[in-house]
Protein backbone atom coordinates (compact mmCIF):
# COMPACT_ATOMS: atom_id res chain seq x y z
CA UNK A 1 0.00 0.00 0.00
CA UNK A 2 0.94 3.62 -0.79
CA UNK A 3 1.82 5.61 1.90
CA UNK A 4 -0.62 7.97 2.52
CA UNK A 5 -1.15 11.06 4.73
CA UNK A 6 -4.67 12.92 5.80
CA UNK A 7 -4.20 16.41 7.35
CA UNK A 8 -7.74 17.56 8.88
CA UNK A 9 -7.80 21.50 9.01
CA UNK A 10 -10.19 22.61 11.05
CA UNK A 11 -12.52 24.97 9.06
CA UNK A 12 -10.81 25.43 6.36
CA UNK A 13 -12.78 26.17 3.38
CA UNK A 14 -11.82 28.40 0.10
CA UNK A 15 -12.77 31.62 1.29
CA UNK A 16 -9.88 31.81 3.48
CA UNK A 17 -6.94 30.84 1.10
CA UNK A 18 -5.45 34.03 -0.32
CA UNK A 19 -2.81 36.57 0.62
CA UNK A 20 -2.72 35.68 4.77
CA UNK A 21 -1.86 31.51 3.18
CA UNK A 22 1.06 31.90 0.54
CA UNK A 23 1.65 28.40 1.10
CA UNK A 24 -1.74 26.89 0.52
CA UNK A 25 -2.68 29.57 -2.12
CA UNK A 26 0.38 28.29 -4.06
CA UNK A 27 -0.62 24.72 -3.14
CA UNK A 28 -4.10 24.57 -4.62
CA UNK A 29 -3.05 25.88 -7.91
CA UNK A 30 -0.83 22.61 -8.46
CA UNK A 31 -3.17 20.31 -7.23
CA UNK A 32 -6.78 19.60 -7.13
CA UNK A 33 -9.67 21.21 -4.94
CA UNK A 34 -13.03 19.39 -4.55
CA UNK A 35 -15.62 20.61 -1.94
CA UNK A 36 -17.38 18.28 0.10
CA UNK A 37 -20.77 18.52 0.63
CA UNK A 38 -21.88 19.83 4.13
CA UNK A 39 -23.31 16.64 5.82
CA UNK A 40 -25.84 16.72 8.94
CA UNK A 41 -24.14 17.05 11.27
CA UNK A 42 -21.57 19.25 10.12
CA UNK A 43 -19.46 18.79 13.67
CA UNK A 44 -16.41 17.44 14.52
CA UNK A 45 -16.52 13.77 15.71
CA UNK A 46 -19.76 12.94 13.26
CA UNK A 47 -17.69 14.25 9.94
CA UNK A 48 -14.68 12.53 11.03
CA UNK A 49 -16.09 9.06 11.76
CA UNK A 50 -18.06 9.40 8.45
CA UNK A 51 -14.78 10.10 6.89
CA UNK A 52 -12.78 7.44 8.25
CA UNK A 53 -15.84 4.72 8.26
CA UNK A 54 -17.71 5.70 4.72
CA UNK A 55 -21.27 5.52 6.56
CA UNK A 56 -23.61 7.74 7.64
CA UNK A 57 -24.32 8.77 11.28
CA UNK A 58 -27.58 6.52 10.77
CA UNK A 59 -24.73 3.77 10.41
CA UNK A 60 -21.86 4.65 12.88
CA UNK A 61 -23.79 6.25 15.50
CA UNK A 62 -22.35 9.77 16.10
CA UNK A 63 -24.68 11.62 16.05
CA UNK A 64 -22.76 15.00 17.13
CA UNK A 65 -20.12 15.92 19.75
CA UNK A 66 -22.63 14.68 22.60
CA UNK A 67 -26.07 13.57 23.20
CA UNK A 68 -28.40 12.26 25.69
CA UNK A 69 -27.84 8.57 27.17
CA UNK A 70 -31.26 8.01 27.68
CA UNK A 71 -29.96 4.76 29.93
CA UNK A 72 -28.26 7.05 32.23
CA UNK A 73 -30.54 10.04 31.69
CA UNK A 74 -27.03 12.15 31.62
CA UNK A 75 -25.99 14.34 28.47
CA UNK A 76 -22.65 13.59 27.75
CA UNK A 77 -20.09 14.87 25.32
CA UNK A 78 -16.55 14.82 24.30
CA UNK A 79 -16.29 11.27 25.68
CA UNK A 80 -13.13 9.44 23.61
CA UNK A 81 -13.28 5.40 23.56
CA UNK A 82 -13.53 4.34 19.83
CA UNK A 83 -15.90 1.73 20.55
CA UNK A 84 -18.80 4.84 20.24
CA UNK A 85 -18.13 4.56 16.65
CA UNK A 86 -20.48 1.59 15.21
CA UNK A 87 -19.12 0.79 11.78
CA UNK A 88 -15.84 -0.62 10.39
CA UNK A 89 -12.51 1.86 10.12
CA UNK A 90 -10.59 2.07 7.47
CA UNK A 91 -7.27 0.82 9.07
CA UNK A 92 -9.41 -2.03 9.49
CA UNK A 93 -9.90 -3.29 5.78
CA UNK A 94 -6.57 -1.66 4.87
CA UNK A 95 -5.04 -4.47 7.47
CA UNK A 96 -7.35 -7.54 6.33
CA UNK A 97 -5.66 -6.69 2.53
CA UNK A 98 -2.14 -5.85 3.81
CA UNK A 99 -0.85 -7.01 7.48
CA UNK A 100 2.14 -5.03 7.00
CA UNK A 101 -0.08 -1.70 6.86
CA UNK A 102 0.06 0.48 9.95
CA UNK A 103 -1.97 3.25 10.96
CA UNK A 104 -1.44 6.51 12.94
CA UNK A 105 -4.13 8.44 14.60
CA UNK A 106 -2.63 11.66 15.62
CA UNK A 107 -5.50 13.37 17.85
CA UNK A 108 -8.63 12.26 15.59
CA UNK A 109 -11.21 12.03 18.00
CA UNK A 110 -12.64 8.71 18.73
CA UNK A 111 -9.03 7.78 19.88
CA UNK A 112 -8.75 6.05 22.74
CA UNK A 113 -9.15 1.68 22.97
CA UNK A 114 -8.91 2.42 18.90
CA UNK A 115 -7.68 -0.37 16.88
CA UNK A 116 -5.14 2.08 15.05
CA UNK A 117 -1.72 1.31 15.28
CA UNK A 118 -0.72 4.19 17.06
CA UNK A 119 -2.57 6.81 18.40
CA UNK A 120 -2.09 10.27 20.53
CA UNK A 121 -4.89 12.16 21.72
CA UNK A 122 -6.00 15.24 24.60
CA UNK A 123 -6.18 13.52 27.84
CA UNK A 124 -5.93 15.86 31.30
CA UNK A 125 -5.00 14.33 34.75
CA UNK A 126 -8.09 15.04 36.78
CA UNK A 127 -6.16 15.39 40.66
CA UNK A 128 -7.87 14.78 43.93
CA UNK A 129 -7.64 18.33 44.96
CA UNK A 130 -9.92 19.48 42.01
CA UNK A 131 -6.99 20.81 39.63
CA UNK A 132 -6.74 19.58 36.11
CA UNK A 133 -3.14 19.03 34.71
CA UNK A 134 -2.72 18.99 31.21
CA UNK A 135 -1.56 15.75 29.55
CA UNK A 136 -1.85 13.06 26.91
CA UNK A 137 -2.79 9.45 26.01
CA UNK A 138 -1.58 7.42 23.83
CA UNK A 139 -0.89 3.64 22.36
CA UNK A 140 1.29 2.75 23.00
CA UNK A 141 1.81 4.08 26.38
CA UNK A 142 5.43 4.57 26.02
CA UNK A 143 4.86 7.05 23.21
CA UNK A 144 3.52 9.68 25.21
CA UNK A 145 6.52 9.50 27.43
CA UNK A 146 8.68 9.67 24.44
CA UNK A 147 6.79 12.88 22.60
CA UNK A 148 6.52 14.81 25.89
CA UNK A 149 10.30 14.50 26.36
CA UNK A 150 11.12 15.47 22.86
CA UNK A 151 8.14 18.32 22.81
CA UNK A 152 7.38 19.37 25.98
CA UNK A 153 4.12 18.66 28.49
CA UNK A 154 0.99 19.10 25.64
CA UNK A 155 -0.29 22.51 26.14
CA UNK A 156 -3.88 21.41 26.96
CA UNK A 157 -4.54 25.18 28.08
CA UNK A 158 -3.67 26.47 24.71
CA UNK A 159 -5.38 23.70 23.04
CA UNK A 160 -9.27 25.07 24.03
CA UNK A 161 -10.32 27.52 26.26
CA UNK A 162 -9.05 31.71 26.34
CA UNK A 163 -5.65 30.48 25.78
CA UNK A 164 -6.29 28.95 22.76
CA UNK A 165 -3.58 29.26 19.70
CA UNK A 166 -1.24 27.57 17.41
CA UNK A 167 1.07 25.91 20.46
CA UNK A 168 -1.33 22.99 20.62
CA UNK A 169 -1.60 22.72 16.77
CA UNK A 170 2.08 23.15 16.26
CA UNK A 171 2.57 20.59 19.04
CA UNK A 172 0.48 17.94 17.07
CA UNK A 173 1.94 18.54 13.77
CA UNK A 174 5.49 17.72 15.56
CA UNK A 175 4.37 14.88 17.23
CA UNK A 176 2.87 13.48 13.97
CA UNK A 177 5.83 13.97 12.05
CA UNK A 178 8.08 12.56 15.28
CA UNK A 179 5.78 9.76 15.40
CA UNK A 180 6.11 9.18 11.59
CA UNK A 181 9.63 8.64 11.83
CA UNK A 182 9.49 6.71 14.62
CA UNK A 183 7.14 4.08 13.56
CA UNK A 184 7.04 5.03 9.33
CA UNK A 185 2.83 4.44 9.70
CA UNK A 186 1.16 4.02 6.35
CA UNK A 187 -1.45 5.76 7.20
CA UNK A 188 -1.51 8.67 9.39
CA UNK A 189 -4.51 10.74 10.05
CA UNK A 190 -3.45 14.32 11.84
CA UNK A 191 -6.04 17.12 12.96
CA UNK A 192 -5.25 20.80 13.01
CA UNK A 193 -7.59 22.65 15.23
CA UNK A 194 -6.11 26.08 14.97
CA UNK A 195 -8.80 27.86 13.17
CA UNK A 196 -11.28 26.85 15.01
CA UNK A 197 -10.54 29.33 17.55
CA UNK A 198 -10.59 32.71 15.63
CA UNK A 199 -13.35 31.68 13.28
CA UNK A 200 -15.72 31.06 16.20
CA UNK A 201 -14.52 34.04 18.19
CA UNK A 202 -14.67 36.51 14.71
CA UNK A 203 -16.31 35.15 12.20
CA UNK A 204 -14.54 35.66 8.70
CA UNK A 205 -13.20 38.41 9.34
CA UNK A 206 -9.74 38.80 8.05
CA UNK A 207 -8.94 41.90 9.61
CA UNK A 208 -8.91 40.04 12.71
CA UNK A 209 -7.99 36.33 12.20
CA UNK A 210 -4.70 37.02 9.29
CA UNK A 211 -2.18 36.18 12.02
CA UNK A 212 -3.93 32.86 12.81
CA UNK A 213 -4.55 32.16 8.84
CA UNK A 214 -0.71 32.41 8.33
CA UNK A 215 0.35 30.67 11.18
CA UNK A 216 -2.01 27.41 10.20
CA UNK A 217 -0.14 28.20 6.53
CA UNK A 218 3.07 27.60 8.33
CA UNK A 219 1.93 24.11 9.86
CA UNK A 220 0.65 23.20 6.96
CA UNK A 221 3.65 24.01 4.82
CA UNK A 222 5.91 22.37 7.09
CA UNK A 223 3.66 18.74 7.09
CA UNK A 224 3.66 18.83 3.36
CA UNK A 225 7.14 19.55 2.87
CA UNK A 226 7.82 17.15 5.41
CA UNK A 227 5.46 13.77 3.97
CA UNK A 228 6.07 14.84 0.45
CA UNK A 229 9.73 14.25 0.91
CA UNK A 230 9.31 10.60 2.17
CA UNK A 231 7.09 9.80 -0.74
CA UNK A 232 3.72 9.94 0.69
CA UNK A 233 0.43 10.61 -1.51
CA UNK A 234 -1.05 14.13 0.70
CA UNK A 235 -4.83 14.45 1.32
CA UNK A 236 -5.29 17.90 3.06
CA UNK A 237 -9.26 18.55 4.27
CA UNK A 238 -11.52 20.10 6.36
CA UNK A 239 -14.62 18.54 8.38
CA UNK A 240 -17.10 22.15 7.63
CA UNK A 241 -16.56 25.86 6.85
CA UNK A 242 -17.37 28.44 9.59
CA UNK A 243 -19.54 30.97 8.54
CA UNK A 244 -20.80 34.62 10.27
CA UNK A 245 -23.44 34.12 12.97
CA UNK A 246 -25.19 37.20 15.06
CA UNK A 247 -28.03 35.22 16.58
CA UNK A 248 -27.35 33.00 19.59
CA UNK A 249 -30.93 31.08 20.14
CA UNK A 250 -31.62 30.04 23.66
CA UNK A 251 -34.08 26.83 23.00
CA UNK A 252 -33.37 25.68 26.81
CA UNK A 253 -34.90 28.57 28.42
CA UNK A 254 -37.84 28.63 25.77
CA UNK A 255 -38.75 25.21 26.78
CA UNK A 256 -38.07 26.34 30.56
CA UNK A 257 -40.48 29.26 29.79
CA UNK A 258 -43.38 26.58 28.66
CA UNK A 259 -43.14 24.39 31.42
CA UNK A 260 -41.15 21.30 29.37
CA UNK A 261 -37.33 22.00 31.62
CA UNK A 262 -36.83 20.96 35.29
CA UNK A 263 -34.28 21.89 37.17
CA UNK A 264 -32.63 21.52 40.97
CA UNK A 265 -31.40 24.22 42.94
CA UNK A 266 -28.44 23.32 45.10
CA UNK A 267 -26.58 25.75 46.67
CA UNK A 268 -28.57 28.53 44.78
CA UNK A 269 -27.19 27.75 41.50
CA UNK A 270 -29.41 25.57 39.07
CA UNK A 271 -28.94 22.37 37.60
CA UNK A 272 -30.60 21.19 34.46
CA UNK A 273 -32.09 17.53 35.66
CA UNK A 274 -32.89 15.77 31.70
CA UNK A 275 -34.33 12.88 32.98
CA UNK A 276 -36.93 15.03 35.33
CA UNK A 277 -37.55 16.85 31.76
CA UNK A 278 -40.59 16.32 29.37
CA UNK A 279 -38.41 17.61 26.74
CA UNK A 280 -34.89 19.36 26.79
CA UNK A 281 -32.19 20.32 24.34
CA UNK A 282 -28.96 19.40 23.74
CA UNK A 283 -27.06 21.77 21.77
CA UNK A 284 -24.38 21.72 19.40
CA UNK A 285 -22.93 24.58 17.26
CA UNK A 286 -25.91 25.35 14.44
CA UNK A 287 -27.35 21.28 15.14
CA UNK A 288 -29.81 20.63 17.81
CA UNK A 289 -30.98 17.58 19.01
CA UNK A 290 -35.12 18.00 20.84
CA UNK A 291 -35.22 14.33 23.55
CA UNK A 292 -38.95 14.55 24.26
CA UNK A 293 -39.33 11.87 27.67
CA UNK A 294 -43.15 12.78 28.04
CA UNK A 295 -44.46 11.52 24.53
CA UNK A 296 -47.67 13.70 25.71
CA UNK A 297 -45.92 17.07 24.97
CA UNK A 298 -44.59 16.26 21.27
CA UNK A 299 -47.22 17.86 19.68
CA UNK A 300 -46.47 21.28 21.88
CA UNK A 301 -42.56 20.92 21.64
CA UNK A 302 -42.93 20.65 18.15
CA UNK A 303 -45.10 23.74 17.29
CA UNK A 304 -42.43 25.42 20.12
CA UNK A 305 -39.67 24.52 17.61
CA UNK A 306 -41.56 25.23 14.59
CA UNK A 307 -41.82 28.73 15.80
CA UNK A 308 -38.82 29.95 16.86
CA UNK A 309 -36.92 32.29 15.11
CA UNK A 310 -33.49 31.44 14.32
CA UNK A 311 -34.74 27.27 13.29
CA UNK A 312 -34.23 26.83 9.52
CA UNK A 313 -35.26 22.73 9.79
CA UNK A 314 -37.13 20.55 11.87
CA UNK A 315 -36.32 17.28 11.42
CA UNK A 316 -38.90 14.65 13.00
CA UNK A 317 -38.61 10.89 12.03
CA UNK A 318 -38.74 11.31 8.18
CA UNK A 319 -36.65 14.27 7.92
CA UNK A 320 -34.09 12.29 10.00
CA UNK A 321 -34.25 9.49 7.90
CA UNK A 322 -33.42 11.59 4.57
CA UNK A 323 -30.73 13.56 6.58
CA UNK A 324 -29.67 9.87 7.46
CA UNK A 325 -29.38 10.58 10.94
CA UNK A 326 -31.88 7.83 11.97
CA UNK A 327 -29.99 6.40 15.06
CA UNK A 328 -31.14 5.19 18.36
CA UNK A 329 -29.11 8.61 19.95
CA UNK A 330 -30.94 11.18 17.63
CA UNK A 331 -33.59 13.18 19.42
CA UNK A 332 -36.76 12.58 18.57
CA UNK A 333 -36.24 16.00 16.62
CA UNK A 334 -33.21 17.69 15.19
CA UNK A 335 -32.59 21.29 14.39
CA UNK A 336 -30.97 22.73 12.44
CA UNK A 337 -30.15 26.69 12.02
CA UNK A 338 -30.77 28.94 10.02
CA UNK A 339 -27.69 30.87 8.34
CA UNK A 340 -27.38 33.73 10.95
CA UNK A 341 -27.89 31.45 13.92
CA UNK A 342 -26.14 28.84 16.33
CA UNK A 343 -27.65 27.25 19.39
CA UNK A 344 -26.65 27.65 23.09
CA UNK A 345 -27.13 25.16 26.09
CA UNK A 346 -28.70 27.76 28.63
CA UNK A 347 -31.36 27.21 30.20
CA UNK A 348 -31.27 29.48 33.64
CA UNK A 349 -33.14 32.90 33.21
CA UNK A 350 -31.01 34.93 35.84
CA UNK A 351 -27.07 34.48 35.42
CA UNK A 352 -26.98 34.52 39.42
CA UNK A 353 -28.39 31.11 39.52
CA UNK A 354 -26.42 29.77 36.82
CA UNK A 355 -24.11 26.39 37.73
CA UNK A 356 -20.63 27.22 38.68
CA UNK A 357 -19.41 24.80 35.80
CA UNK A 358 -20.80 27.85 33.55
CA UNK A 359 -18.26 30.28 34.11
CA UNK A 360 -15.57 27.59 33.55
CA UNK A 361 -14.25 25.87 30.91
CA UNK A 362 -15.95 22.33 31.60
CA UNK A 363 -16.52 20.98 28.46
CA UNK A 364 -17.77 16.93 29.94
CA UNK A 365 -20.34 18.82 32.93
CA UNK A 366 -22.02 21.17 30.32
CA UNK A 367 -24.94 19.98 29.15
CA UNK A 368 -24.28 21.29 25.35
CA UNK A 369 -21.44 22.09 23.43
CA UNK A 370 -20.17 26.22 24.29
CA UNK A 371 -17.55 28.13 22.27
CA UNK A 372 -17.61 30.82 24.99
CA UNK A 373 -15.26 29.15 26.74
CA UNK A 374 -12.81 30.79 24.42
CA UNK A 375 -13.30 34.04 26.14
CA UNK A 376 -12.23 35.75 28.98
CA UNK A 377 -15.07 37.62 30.59
CA UNK A 378 -14.71 41.57 28.66
CA UNK A 379 -17.02 42.92 30.93
CA UNK A 380 -14.62 42.75 33.88
CA UNK A 381 -11.41 45.17 33.83
CA UNK A 382 -9.69 42.94 36.43
CA UNK A 383 -10.45 39.33 34.97
CA UNK A 384 -6.53 38.50 33.56
CA UNK A 385 -5.34 40.11 37.05
CA UNK A 386 -7.74 37.49 38.87
CA UNK A 387 -6.20 34.47 36.24
CA UNK A 388 -2.93 34.99 36.86
CA UNK A 389 -4.13 35.16 40.81
CA UNK A 390 -5.80 31.90 40.30
CA UNK A 391 -2.97 30.19 38.47
CA UNK A 392 -0.61 31.13 41.39
CA UNK A 393 -3.20 29.56 43.65
CA UNK A 394 -2.74 26.65 41.06
CA UNK A 395 1.09 26.29 41.10
CA UNK A 396 1.25 26.55 45.01
CA UNK A 397 -1.32 23.28 45.38
CA UNK A 398 -4.41 25.37 46.81
CA UNK A 399 -8.38 24.70 45.29
CA UNK A 400 -8.91 27.45 42.66
CA UNK A 401 -11.65 27.87 39.99
CA UNK A 402 -11.01 29.16 37.05
CA UNK A 403 -14.29 30.91 36.91
CA UNK A 404 -12.84 33.52 34.15
CA UNK A 405 -16.14 32.39 31.10
CA UNK A 406 -18.83 35.28 30.49
CA UNK A 407 -22.42 34.27 29.83
CA UNK A 408 -22.85 36.21 27.07
CA UNK A 409 -23.52 34.30 24.01
CA UNK A 410 -23.55 37.34 21.74
CA UNK A 411 -19.94 37.16 21.88
CA UNK A 412 -19.59 34.35 19.20
CA UNK A 413 -18.92 35.66 15.82
CA UNK A 414 -18.97 32.23 13.75
CA UNK A 415 -20.60 28.66 13.65
CA UNK A 416 -20.79 25.45 11.55
CA UNK A 417 -23.29 22.69 11.52
CA UNK A 418 -26.03 23.31 9.20
CA UNK A 419 -26.16 22.53 5.48
CA UNK A 420 -24.23 25.28 4.19
CA UNK A 421 -25.11 26.43 0.40
CA UNK A 422 -22.43 28.37 -0.49
CA UNK A 423 -19.39 26.68 -1.87
CA UNK A 424 -16.91 29.37 -0.63
CA UNK A 425 -17.82 28.23 2.58
CA UNK A 426 -18.28 24.53 2.82
CA UNK A 427 -15.48 21.99 3.96
CA UNK A 428 -12.76 21.45 0.97
CA UNK A 429 -10.25 18.58 -0.16
CA UNK A 430 -6.85 19.00 -1.62
CA UNK A 431 -5.05 16.22 -3.67
CA UNK A 432 -2.80 15.80 -6.04
CA UNK A 433 -5.51 13.65 -8.06
CA UNK A 434 -8.86 14.93 -9.80
CA UNK A 435 -11.85 14.00 -8.02
CA UNK A 436 -14.72 12.58 -10.67
CA UNK A 437 -16.58 16.61 -10.10
CA UNK A 438 -16.35 19.24 -8.52
CA UNK A 439 -18.06 18.19 -5.03
CA UNK A 440 -17.91 15.00 -3.50
CA UNK A 441 -20.63 13.49 -0.42
CA UNK A 442 -18.75 13.32 2.97
CA UNK A 443 -18.76 9.81 2.77
CA UNK A 444 -16.83 10.20 -0.41
CA UNK A 445 -13.80 10.74 1.46
CA UNK A 446 -13.54 7.42 2.69
CA UNK A 447 -13.22 5.94 -0.90
CA UNK A 448 -10.57 8.77 -2.00
CA UNK A 449 -8.24 7.58 1.03
CA UNK A 450 -8.78 4.26 0.12
CA UNK A 451 -7.71 5.04 -3.61
CA UNK A 452 -4.57 6.86 -2.85
CA UNK A 453 -3.64 4.10 -0.20
CA UNK A 454 -4.33 1.27 -3.06
CA UNK A 455 -3.43 2.68 -6.54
Amino acid sequence: MKKTVVIDVVGLSSSLIGMHTPFLQQYVKRNHVTTVKPMVPAVTTAVQSTYITGQWPAEHGIVGNGWYDRVDCEIKFWKQSDKLVESAKIWDKARKLDPSFTCSKMFWWYNMYSSADFSVTPRPQYLSDGRKMPDCYSHPASLRDHLQKELGTFPLFQFWGPGANIRSTQWIADASMLTDDLYDPTLTLIYLPHLDYCLQKFGQDLTKISKELNEIDGVCKQLVTFYEKKGCEVILLSEYGITNVNHPVHLNRIFRENGLIAVREERGLEILDPGASKAFVVADHQIAHVYVNDPASYKKVRTIVENTPGVQLVLDREGKRNHNMHHSRSGELILVADADSWFTYYYWMDDAKAPDFARLVEIHRKPGYDPVEMFMDPADPLIKMKAGFKLLKKKLGFRYLMNVIPLDATLIKGSHGRLEENSAYQPLMITNKPQAGAQVQATDVYHVIWDALTK
